[in-house]
């Protein structure tokens, strides 16, 4: 039964700024940064990535074959170089607990499977006799990951692998869990949904915890075809690839989300990716582009946060925030646009005309959004009549020059890749 993410999760991914190799320090300063900065607006989860239990990540950049930290049982651990207080078995509990002081919740990565080298060792799992060996599959392998080997549900023991897993996050205290390599895999290319039944595993043992956990599934695009499967066992799942900078990636976003917004409901919740705001890239360099403040204009940024909240996506900051300039905490604390996100429904594409793309959505108190974005690469004066324009309806981003109400229609000056978001 899910019963958590009534509304899309918001809080910080530490990936994008760290990649791999994210500290102690690091996500406890970012926490910091969100209790004393960004609860107050409903952020709350702060998520650590992949690769924790590896002493030697060191960036975005995956070691092959590394040595992991893990327990008897096939369980990946901490670090304890990168997390010292996990020192003595404790795990990511004392991490937890401080986040949890702070009024905060704590979120971890986790790649489908069971590690190789848990496998090649042949160790035990707990609440089984069965081993590690016995429970891999031989062929599920992730094509950019070395780490682990799929799990073959077909074997006694494979569910009780899953099962322990959990248990040891409940122990924890873990609020919500990233499992990466499963929303679409690539070991069968003509079958993508692949990892259907370790999915259904992870369902069942979230379930069978003890403790509430988001479920959050990568990476995408997740097949529209399998939403229904998707809606039953996970809370997000991606609707794309990696998402960084680049104004093609917002641009393909449009068609992503149009596609999508039937599925968008309490609970449940399609994933346009984390926001690369701010300073990233620090020891993440995608795509060539290494430690930099976000390569996105201020009006691609707006566009790019009216879009998340209109349509409803979980909201995960993958910058580092206390490295935040007025105008990225500006993005994160719009009042206005974030009761759009907590509040709205029925969110749809109400027209695309070439590249003008005109949004909708209606909060739970009656007000109604309307969202305007020009992709064009100049600005675009445009009209839109509705009969919301007898209402008396402001621009959230305070762009309220831009806006002029004629004869009951809407004249517009959107700026190049910017938008308008209209509220009232």
């Amino acid at each position: 039964m899910i019963e958590v993410a009534k509304t899309p999760p918001m809080g910080w991914n530490s990936w994008d700024c760290y990649g791999a190799s994210v500290t102690e320090e690091e996500l406890l300063g970012n926490a910091e940064y969100m209790r004393d900065h960004l609860k107050e607006y409903g952020w709350e989860y702060v998520v650590c990535d992949i690769q924790w239990y590896e002493p030697t990540a060191n960036s975005s950049r995956y070691h092959k074959f590394a040595e992991l930290e893990m327990d008897e049982y096939s369980r990946l651990l901490p670090a304890v170089n990168r997390f010292p207080s996990a020192k003595g078995g404790k795990g990511f509990r004392p991490i937890a607990e401080k986040i949890h002081q702070m009024g905060l919740k704590f979120g971890i990565h986790i790649m489908r499977g069971i590690p190789r080298q848990a496998v090649h060792r042949n160790t035990k799992i707990l609440g089984s006799t069965a081993t590690a060996r016995e429970i891999a599959h031989p062929f599920s392998l992730c094509s950019w990951n070395t780490d682990m080997y799929g799990v073959d549900a077909s074997q006694v023991g494979a569910q009780e692998y899953y099962n322990s897993l959990f248990q040891l996050y409940a122990e924890w205290g873990v609020d919500y869990v990233k499992v990466d390599d499963i929303c679409v895999t690539e070991f069968k290319p003509n079958d993508l949904y692949s990892a259907k039944s370790e999915i259904e595993m992870i369902r069942h043992a979230i379930d069978a915890c003890g403790r509430d956990m988001v479920l959050s599934l990568s990476p995408g695009p997740a097949l529209l075809e399998k939403a229904e499967h998707l809606t039953a066992n996970a809370n997000m799942w991606r609707m794309t690839g990696d998402y960084w900078d680049r104004w093609e990636d917002l641009y393909q976003m449009f068609e992503r989300c149009e596609k999508w917004a039937p599925h968008v409901k309490e609970h449940h919740w399609p994933d346009c990716d984390m926001l690369p705001l701010g300073h990233i890239g620090i020891r993440a360099p995608e795509h060539d582009f290494p430690d930099r403040q976000t390569r996105f204009t201020k009006d691609e940024q707006r566009s790019m946060m009216t879009l998340w909240c209109v349509f409803r996506s979980p909201l995960m900051m993958g910058g580092e925030m206390r490295d935040n300039d007025a105008f990225t905490l500006s993005l994160l604390t719009n009042r206005e646009l974030l009761d759009i996100h907590r509040y709205g429904s029925n969110a749809r594409q109400l027209s695309r005309r070439g590249e003008i793309v005109v949004w909708r959505s209606v909060l739970e108190d009656k007000r109604g959004c309307i969202a305007v974005f020009n992709l064009n690469t100049t600005a675009q004066s445009i009209c839109i009549d509705t009969p919301w324009a007898q209402r008396k309806m402001r621009e959230v981003w305070g762009q309220n020059d831009k806006v002029h109400l004629v004869e009951g229609k809407f004249y517009l000056s959107v700026p190049s890749h910017g938008c308008l978001c209209l509220l009232g």
